[in-house]
């Protein structure tokens, strides 16, 4: 009997012992798939009849399987006399059979096809939903069975990450892996980092470092968020206790289908801005959002309202202004309506703010995020951008946009000019 020697980089060694969850996420380059692909083929080779299953969540042909990977994992490991290659499927030794299939489209019913199997390597796990998670964990159950997972992370609250990194199961197998870890990272690879790196700061972390996506690609504030971070105005940020503090809102409707309420806890500390705190909550009644207001010692702030401050509440029939007074807060007259255009004037005065803006870390993370992912729609098939996306993200740009609308830029004194009366000699 042949013995396979499998190279394996020391960051992968823990996942070679036996666990339910095992997990590798990272960014490009670190080898992660090329592991589980070896692994993969090692386990089918040396535990005959092994049933195993990769898996991404849209996998509309095998072309965007992990079949051709596996493919040459089997040439390479010279083991082609064991394994018979088909179109759709990998038969292995002693009976046993590797599919290639994508969640995105299977029902509770329909899953049931892949009791039985004991391996399932979920690849480009990041993009695999709560359902399919939810789907797919009961039914992958036999004896020893275990699921594997590789995934360059992307937002904290996909399934895959909550699930490993957030949550973490008992037993579970998670390490992070990056170019740096790969003992054959390939000089043209490096090459390209370096460029990346050079070129495009903004998406470096995310795409070679395994970091979270900080920005949307082509989004308004990627730069502004980039150079932030870089600059360390990204970190502690107190707020100055001789100075108002200012809340600056989006508003949202209550109901499941509203859109999300958000508010932005800002200091103007001479030319700094200080960006204290983020709050966004979907289809809560205004009074929901006063007790968080209260609940964070935000009781004397200053409120700033959008045009549609002055909008009758759709429940109780009352301007929003007019609520917020009577809740004890200062509230300014809403901003006017600025008309067409009004979405990129907020976009270009938060940018020209950009130096400006300090972020405490800690209590600002989900605005970041929907910052760095608010972005241009297009026409993809004329290549023409057709203004700002209203999504998700829109609401944390629309609040602090509000902000760089309603701010006042520090300078002298406004008696600066004054004549000055000096007592005996008149007026000069």
């Amino acid at each position: 009997m042949s013995i396979l020697k499998i190279p394996t980089a020391k960051i992968f060694e823990p996942l070679l012992r036996s666990a339910r969850y095992k997990g590798v996420y990272g960014g490009r380059g670190s080898g992660k798939s090329h592991f589980f692909g070896e692994l993969l083929v090692e386990t089918c080779q040396a535990e005959r009849g092994t049933l195993a299953v990769c898996i991404r969540e849209a996998q509309r042909t095998l072309a965007q399987s992990s079949k051709r990977l596996i493919e040459s994992k089997i040439a390479n490991l010279g083991l082609g006399h064991g394994f018979k290659l088909f179109s759709d499927k990998i038969e292995t030794p002693g009976d046993g059979l590797i599919i290639f299939r994508g969640l995105q489209d299977h029902t509770a019913d329909s899953i049931k096809s892949l009791e039985g199997f004991r391996i399932a390597w979920i690849d480009e796990a990041q993009s695999l939903s709560a359902r399919s998670l939810a789907l797919l964990r009961p039914t992958i159950r036999a004896k020893d069975s275990e699921l594997w997972a590789s995934w360059n992370p992307r937002r904290k609250s996909d399934a895959i990450d909550d699930f490993l990194r957030g949550r973490r199961p008992d037993g579970s197998v998670v390490v992070k892996a990056n170019w740096r870890d790969n003992p054959w990272f390939p000089d043209v690879l490096e090459e390209e980092r370096l460029l990346d790196q050079k070129l495009y700061p903004e998406r470096y972390d995310h795409i070679w470092e395994g970091d979270y996506a900080r920005a949307f690609d082509g989004a308004y504030f990627a730069t502004l968020l980039s150079e932030a971070r870089a600059q360390g105005r990204i970190g502690k940020v107190a707020a100055d206790p001789l100075l108002p503090l200012r809340a600056f809102i989006d508003i949202g409707g209550a109901g499941a289908a509203a859109d999300a309420f958000t508010i932005w806890v800002v200091q103007w500390v001479g030319s700094e801005i200080r960006i204290l705190d983020y709050y966004e909550s979907v289809g809560q009644v205004l009074a929901f959002h006063v007790n968080w207001l209260r609940s964070r010692g935000y009781d004397s702030a200053i409120l700033y309202l959008p045009h549609d401050g002055i909008a009758a509440n759709n429940i109780t029939g009352k301007r929003y202004e007019d609520h917020l007074r009577e809740a004890g807060f200062t509230v300014e007259p809403p901003v006017k309506n600025q008309g067409p255009g009004a979405a990129m004037m907020r976009i270009e005065a938060l940018r020209r703010l950009g130096p400006q803006l300090w972020f405490n870390a800690e209590t600002t993370e989900p605005g970041r995020e929907a910052l760095g992912f608010y972005h241009e729609r297009k026409d993809e098939t004329r290549n023409i951008g057709l203004g700002p996306e209203h999504d998700w993200s829109s609401h944390s740009a629309d609040a602090l946009g509000l902000m760089a609308i309603c701010y006042e830029q520090p300078g002298r004194a406004t008696a600066f000019n004054r004549p000055i009366r000096y007592v005996e000699q008149g007026w000069v």
